[in-house]
């Protein structure tokens, strides 16, 4: 079976959020555990990863250093980002894969997602990011083409385009490495926005994809069995904090789309993954939403939230 996992934040950061390198090292270390217990299974896996916490960080750094130094644009944040939660993967998957007797060979793709030039988000970008910060400091950043909105007694915060992710252009290379026998690594934080210009030259943008909708894109290029959202649940809940929760188990596309509809999915968190989910299982294939802790079971049905058409 090939199976595409992505995975969310939990498994790239501290219980608490926090992305210091030794918290995300141990985190990615954890993380793996599960995914080469489905290597070992004689499955084929490809990984992609969400990059919110590092990408904070990156910005951070930009605005602390503005006065000095340009900031770089987020299409170099996802590149570095990419390149970094990378590398920890594939040290903590080979050390994973050699306790199980079983090397395999890994791979990490700096991978660029294509977007439409006039996606109508970049005309009013609302995705914010990164910290919030007084006005002298905003504007500074202003200065530097940056959006910034006044929100508050909290301060003022960076928003940014969100597009619509249309293809992975590089998941022909993931293919050829899966086909070769690695465990493949693409599309981390939705993968590098670009646009295309009359011209046909690619050009990074300043957006930030959706890495669960990416997914299910990269999913559907790669033509896997399985698309395995990985959260911090074992599943998807209706009433999600309330005395009538309950776990969502096999539901269909329709069923799904009706529940998120009466606003049971949060749009920061659980949504994008249910319509991730819904847009794989629209296009023929098994999508599921659970824990990284129950990512065996779940691909065998036993687990999560199952979706299909």
């Amino acid at each position: 079976m090939r199976v595409l996992i992505a995975l969310g934040g939990n498994a790239m950061t501290a219980p608490d959020g926090s992305a210091r390198q030794e918290h995300q090292r141990a985190a990615i270390t954890e993380a793996m555990e599960p995914v080469a217990d489905v290597v070992a299974a004689g499955d084929q896996v490809v990984l992609t990863h969400g990059n919110g916490p590092q990408v904070g960080n990156l910005l951070v750094k930009n605005e602390l250093s503005a006065a000095v130094v340009p900031p770089v644009s987020l299409d170099w944040c996802g590149a570095q980002t990419q390149g970094t939660i990378g590398l920890l993967i594939l040290n903590a998957l080979d050390a994973a894969l050699a306790r199980r007797d079983r090397p395999a060979r890994v791979a990490a793709l700096v991978s660029r997602t294509l977007v439409a030039a006039d996606d109508p988000h970049f005309a009013a970008p609302t995705k914010p990011i990164g910290r919030y910060l007084p006005e002298p400091e905003a504007r500074v950043m202003v200065e530097h083409g940056q959006t910034w909105q006044d929100r508050g007694e909290r301060g003022w915060r960076r928003v940014v385009a969100s597009p619509e992710p249309i293809e992975s252009l590089d998941a022909p290379a993931a293919a050829a490495l899966l086909d070769a026998g690695y465990v493949v690594t693409c599309s981390g934080g939705g993968g590098i926005p670009v646009v295309r210009d009359p011209d046909g030259r690619l050009r990074g943008v300043e957006a930030v994809i959706d890495k669960d909708l990416t997914a299910a894109v990269l999913a559907r290029q790669l033509g896997v069995d399985a698309l395995v959202i990985a959260t911090d649940v074992e599943a998807a809940v209706v009433g999600f904090g309330t005395p009538d929760a309950r776990a969502i188990g096999a539901v269909t596309v329709d069923r799904l789309r009706a529940l998120a509809a009466d606003g049971n999915f949060a749009g920061g968190s659980m949504g994008p993954k249910v319509e991730a989910a819904c847009r794989f299982a629209e296009a023929g294939g098994r999508a599921v939403i659970t824990s990284l802790h129950h990512l065996g079971p779940a691909l065998r049905g036993g687990a999560g939230t199952v979706v299909t058409y």
